[in-house]
């Protein structure tokens, strides 16, 4: 080994670990400003669930139904969650405790986005080295992904953002030049959430994928590509685009070659289509025939079984085989609305914009896309494979903003690409050998010989990378700082310049748990119910998933109704203030007193309940015809002042009670019990609670078991109720194609200036 080839090879080493230092350290800003908290809302969720899991172990957690989340009716956790997180905590957990490590299971769950941020790093530097068979481009990769925001997002030490903001309040932020940390802060919770996990894995099968091709012997590298697949379907949702860009990918090579969901029938034809093409293949080799016919009867054979399996799927799809597509997956085919007001609430299914590209990837615009091209000339069917990521990524990125986590992998290896090839081209003119001097004739200037000068253009553009390189690092680690501010914990400056901490959302979860008996009820948008539930152990409406529209669509009704016929007081059914016409959208069927005993609401001028609560009346309206859409429920931007039927509303009058202002709750209906310090987080009990209805949806002989002696055991509403939930329909989306719609259902769509068909009441 040459002088040059040893100090290029201690040079890469060097930059090997520097890309995996950067990568741990970048992700722990949130710990160092605030220590080992948890501080997101899924991520709250996904420890609790890690805890019971291991305290109770894997039979139990399989089965665990818990009624102190959706009440009265409970959810049924071990079936509805994807585990793989949960399970790889509890056995890093106990291998640490098995080498006499001490840590536990809550500080595991603060550092795992931080480790696997480190191996998702290498599974994108030898991805890229399988790709391109240079380890310079697999080396820039890493450096590159180590700290790239888009691949920070969502694997932050402890936390990475607020949940579910509002889209409005995103929009109004976007003419800020750090607004790109709040956006990103936005667009994804992070911490010890699903995706933090399930990124690892998919570049983890991405390379054993690619490593499968690489020869005839290779096929072994194929197992470890479908477990790595089984994990990333333990973790997260997103298991259905990595199944479909490989079948994409496979579909490719078999041309270059000369279930009940619709989200996977694409990879199920391909693997048929595979089985069909081997077929004929075999058939080949044993009965040889002449290329021309072979490839005739390829065609006639494919062109038949595709006309087959179209008549069968439409046959099926008419029948109501197949399940619909999810709101998700159905927003990456529709502009901006996917016609589900729960899932168009949350910023991160919002369309991206051209600006978050610059945010999220800064100079991987300009190299990224150079990668591309420079790889268009160097075809190979793992470069195949990159090309057709990126081209299929870049495309459903447009359309949800979420989807940039997926983008930044392949970003990173088309930059690393370019990064390595412009570079090695650079430093290749400067140190080859030079030729013989051609004679200087009189007329040349004297200032311009030499070899710096005729090497000009090569050392500015290594002038240009090095520029470019430290301002995409300091970019880079001041977003990672941005993307760490907490919202659990607010960071703020008082009159006097000094930062201070603003822990109000814990201080009030600790409050609840601290004030009030172990089964009180907490009402609360459907946000906070992961936070209130860890933190506070208490029961909650909403739990912080989506699963059940109408429930949340009942919660947002009781907090934009008014105030005496959300309670339901006693003398509500006669009429008085808040009659029905006077209220122009209610009907007297209270709901609060028979399920809550607590109301809680973020009242801060950061992500508040007034600032969402459009939001809340869109979705109730969605399920009640009787309650008017949001477009009648809102703030006034400029002075501040309620709409009208915002100032009647529940939410108004618990945010702005002031016991000596203008605005006051009624006091014999509800009692302010606590506000925070600085006033982000307001509590007020109930009074005058049904316990008749507490005693009944707590009574087991009262829930709906799917077998006697079952497990799965769902609550139900208590009785009084009966006449509220008559007038509730159940949301539809577009997944109901073989319902017929109504007219109430048209009327909704102009009302809504939604298209027809996008959704409909049943």
């Amino acid at each position: 080994m040459s002088l040059s080839q040893a100090a290029l090879a201690v040079m890469r080493i060097n930059l090997l670990v520097v890309s995996l230092a950067s990568a741990y350290n970048i992700r722990l800003y949130a710990v160092q400003n605030y220590g080992r908290v948890i501080h997101e809302f899924d991520p709250w969720f996904n420890y609790r669930a890690a805890e019971y899991l291991a305290e109770h172990g894997t039979e139990r957690f399989f089965k665990w139904f818990d009624h102190t989340v959706w009440y009265p009716l409970g959810r049924p956790v071990g079936t509805t969650i994807y585990p793989g997180m949960q399970f790889a905590a509890v056995w890093i957990w106990r291998i640490l405790e098995f080498l006499q490590q001490e840590m536990s299971l809550h500080d595991v769950c603060v550092f795992i986005p931080a480790w696997f941020g480190v191996a998702s790093t290498v599974f994108v530097g030898l991805w890229t080295f399988e790709c391109t068979r240079c380890v310079d481009s697999a080396v820039c990769a890493m450096l590159v992904v180590s700290i790239l925001p888009a691949h920070l997002m969502r694997s932050v030490a402890g936390l990475a953002g607020s949940a579910r903001p509002r889209a409005d309040f995103v929009s109004r932020m976007a003419g800020s030049f750090w607004s790109m940390a709040s956006m990103a802060a936005m667009f994804g919770e992070g911490g010890f959430d699903n995706e933090c996990m399930a990124i690892t894995f998919m570049n983890a099968t991405f390379y054993f994928w690619c490593r499968s091709l690489r020869n005839d012997n290779s096929w072994p590298w194929a197992l470890l590509a479908g477990f790595s697949y089984f994990c990333m379907v333990a973790t997260w949702g997103g298991y259905v685009y990595v199944v479909n860009i490989i079948a994409c990918h496979a579909a490719c090579l078999m041309l270059l070659d000369a279930v009940r969901s619709l989200e996977q029938v694409a990879p199920l034809l391909q693997f048929v289509a595979v089985q069909i093409f081997e077929v004929l293949s075999t058939w080949q080799r044993r009965l040889p025939a002449k290329l021309e016919e072979f490839q005739l009867l390829r065609f006639r054979v494919f062109a038949v079984c595709g006309a087959v399996a179209a008549l069968l799927g439409a046959m099926l799809f008419q029948l109501g085989y197949f399940a619909p597509l999810s709101s998700r997956v159905r927003g990456l085919f529709v502009k901006h609305r996917t016609g589900n007001p729960l899932v168009d609430s949350v910023a991160e299914h919002q369309a991206t914009s051209p600006r978050a590209y610059w945010q999220f990837f800064h100079h991987m615009c300009t190299m990224a896309p150079l990668g591309f091209l420079i790889s268009l000339f160097e075809m190979s069917e793992a470069r195949n494979f990159l090309l057709l990521y990126a081209g299929i990524t870049y495309y459903f990125s447009s359309k949800m903003n979420r989807l940039l986590l997926l983008l930044g992998p392949t970003a990173a290896a088309l930059g690393g690409i370019a990064l390595a090839k412009t570079l090695r081209w650079a430093l290749h003119q400067l140190t080859q050998p030079e030729e013989a001097p051609v004679p200087a004739t009189q007329n040349e200037d004297a200032r311009f010989k030499g070899p710096l000068w005729e090497a000009y253009h090569e050392v500015l553009m290594l002038l240009t990378f090095m520029i470019c390189g430290m301002e995409f690092m300091n970019y880079c680690w001041a977003v990672a700082e941005r993307l760490s501010q907490a919202s659990i914990i607010v960071k703020r400056r008082n009159k006097e310049g000094q930062e201070i901490l603003m822990d109000d959302y814990r201080e009030s979860y600790w409050w609840l748990r601290d004030h009030t008996p172990e089964d009180t009820r907490i009402m609360a948008w459907w946000d906070y119910g992961y936070q209130i539930n860890g933190l506070t152990n208490r029961t909650t409406l909403a739990d912080g998933n989506t699963w059940n529209h109408e429930h949340i669509a009942l919660i947002g009704r009781c907090l934009t109704g008014p105030e005496r016929q959300a309670h339901e007081a006693p003398n509500s059914m006669t009429g008085g203030e808040g009659d029905h016409r006077a209220t122009g959208h209610w009907s007297f069927f209270g709901v609060i007193r028979h399920l809550a005993d607590y109301v809680l609401i973020w009242a801060g001028d950061y992500g508040d309940d007034i600032a969402k609560s459009s939001h809340m009346a869109r979705i109730a309206a969605s399920v009640y015809e009787d309650v008017c859409p949001g477009s009648k429920f809102h703030r006034n931007r400029q002075t501040g002042e309620p709409s009208e039927m915002m100032s009647r509303s529940l939410l108004w009058k618990l945010y702005a009670h002031d016991p000596m202002g203008e605005v006051q709750t009624d006091g014999a209906l509800f009692e302010e019990a606590y506000t925070s310090q600085y006033g982000l987080v307001r509590i007020f009990k109930v009074l005058n609670i049904s316990d008749e209805s507490k005693a009944w949806a707590a009574d087991p002989n009262n829930w709906k078991c799917d077998a006697p002696g079952s497990w799965h055991c769902q609550g139900q509403y208590p009785p009084a109720l009966s006449k509220v939930l008559e007038k509730q329909k159940a949301f539809q989306q577009l997944e109901d194609f073989n319902q017929q719609k109504d007219e109430k259902a048209e009327e909704y769509h102009k009302a809504t200036g939604l298209q027809p068909g996008q959704f409909w009441h049943r």
